[in-house]
């Protein structure tokens, strides 16, 4: 189902609303006065406790996935990629004649109802989708959002952070490339971040990213700094990048633990964020707020304040001279950017990673021994533990116990511990007091409690 017209639907179904993507425009509709309840097989153990309450904090009702919310009120039943056919919601949709939509169908009709500001990319999507939320909303723009992540200034307020309904014009999205999607979206202005292998082949990626060109109805901006996203070039003076062939390339990078600093036509900026990949990301959403009419310099002081996203570099906290930072890494280049960004002079870096996905970890497996050899420093660590598989029929044919063996084969200081619980004893036997440790992965709910947990352990 495509044409859909939200204006007139009032009660709606998600089936595995619990993800990211799916409570995303759950919440935003519910914000809006729409009738929302779904289900989740996270609701079946206290796992999903937290978001549970959180989108029934919205007025959004929560069922575990045994079919008793789709009634013949339910008017649209809302499905995701991940979601099997063989479902019982599902198959009782089909059976009452509800209709049903794909995730990415639904959230391209709401974006036809405001102007868009649609973010792509094969990594920094969710960071910059934040960002430029948070400089539209502190100029008084009053923007709308549906991301991938929550940001931290809405968990703060006990909100899972990841969407927002404001009264203003702008409404800023991710535009996703791994399932295809972001050739479906209209949008006013359209942000191409990079194009880097993951999920597809480069080949693939560039001609979506090319529909997705076709498809902007206004601006299109585009990292000058990445040798595939260049290409699809509209105007420079728009784009954004680390060259000064753009017209928002920013320059003077400086970071002093962490905080970095840079200019941007000569305004200076100041975040308290790590790695130069978020002057980049800084940069794109600078770029993108200039062509909503916000000034350099009211992006400089709003960026001042901006208190970045979950699990994207995320310090934990810092115990016995030990700091540890969460971040959503998971794939080649963003793992890669994720370990330059904590390589501070002085202070070893012990990384480690779980790859999630048997198909996609294959798909990747020379990326990562690639990317992962030549971030490391030679006083530099790098962990796995086995690869995090979310279910489903898929043919178990790698492990990360393979990557960890080419990485040693290159030289790498590489250790693999199979079970994540024996981590902390093993990783900590031979640890410096001055050590980064790096957590990262994605999909795994339970990362973040991991991470916290690993934390509590120093103490």
């Amino acid at each position: 189902m495509t044409d859909i017209n939200i204006n007139k639907i009032e009660n709606y179904f998600f089936i595995g609303i619990a993800g990211a993507g799916m409570s995303a425009i759950a919440q935003y509709l519910a914000e809006t006065g729409k009738h929302v309840s779904g289900s989740d097989r996270l609701f079946e153990s206290s796992q999903g406790d937290t978001v549970k309450r959180q989108l029934e904090s919205k007025d959004i009702h929560c069922y575990r996935q045994d079919a008793s919310g789709i009634s013949n009120k339910t008017e649209l039943v809302v499905v995701s990629t991940a979601v099997e056919t063989t479902i019982p919601e599902y198959q009782k949709a089909l059976a009452l004649n509800i209709p049903i939509c794909m995730r990415s169908d639904l959230l391209a009709a709401v974006s036809f109802t405001k102007k868009t500001i649609a973010v792509g990319g094969t990594s920094g999507k969710s960071t910059v989708a934040a960002m430029i939320f948070h400089i539209l909303e502190s100029a008084g723009l009053k923007p709308s959002l549906i991301t991938g992540a929550g940001l931290v200034s809405l968990q703060e307020k006990g909100e899972i952070g990841n969407a927002k309904s404001g009264l203003g014009d702008y409404l800023v999205i991710e535009a996703d490339e791994s399932d295809g999607s972001i050739v479906k979206y209209k949008p006013e202005i359209g942000i191409l971040l990079n194009i880097d292998k993951d999920h597809k082949e480069i080949d693939e990626l560039l001609e979506i990213f090319a529909v997705f060109k076709a498809n902007t109805c206004g601006q299109f901006i585009v990292n000058q700094s990445n040798e595939r996203s260049r290409l699809f070039s509209q105007n420079l003076n728009h784009d954004f990048g680390s060259t000064d062939k753009a017209g928002f390339c920013y320059s003077d990078f400086r970071q002093k633990d962490f905080t970095i600093s840079f200019k941007i036509r000569n305004v200076e900026f100041t975040m308290n964020q790590i790695g130069q990949h978020n002057a980049e990301n800084a940069a794109a959403a600078v770029a993108t707020a200039f062509q909503c009419g916000v000034s350099l310099a009211a992006s400089a002081r709003a960026l001042a304040s901006y208190a970045g996203i979950y699990r994207r570099h995320q310090i934990i906290g810092t115990q016995n001279g030990f700091t540890l930072i969460d971040d959503y890494a998971h794939n080649p280049a963003k793992l890669a950017a994720s370990i330059k960004a904590c390589q501070f002079p002085q202070r070893p870096l012990k990384c480690w990673f779980q790859p999630h996905g048997f198909k996609p970890t294959k798909f990747l497996r020379n990326d990562f021994v690639e990317e992962i050899s030549k971030s490391l420093r030679p006083e530099d660590e790098i962990w796995m533990s086995e690869i995090y598989f979310a279910g489903g029929s898929i043919e178990k044919d790698i492990s990360a116990k393979d990557l960890i063996n080419d990485l040693k084969n290159n030289g790498v200081n590489a250790f693999f511990v199979e079970n994540r619980n024996d981590l902390y004893q093993k990783m900590m036997q031979n640890i410096k007091a001055d050590s980064i440790v790096l957590l990262c992965g994605a999909r795994d709910p339970s990362l973040s409690d991991f991470a916290h947990n690993f934390f509590e352990k120093m103490r």
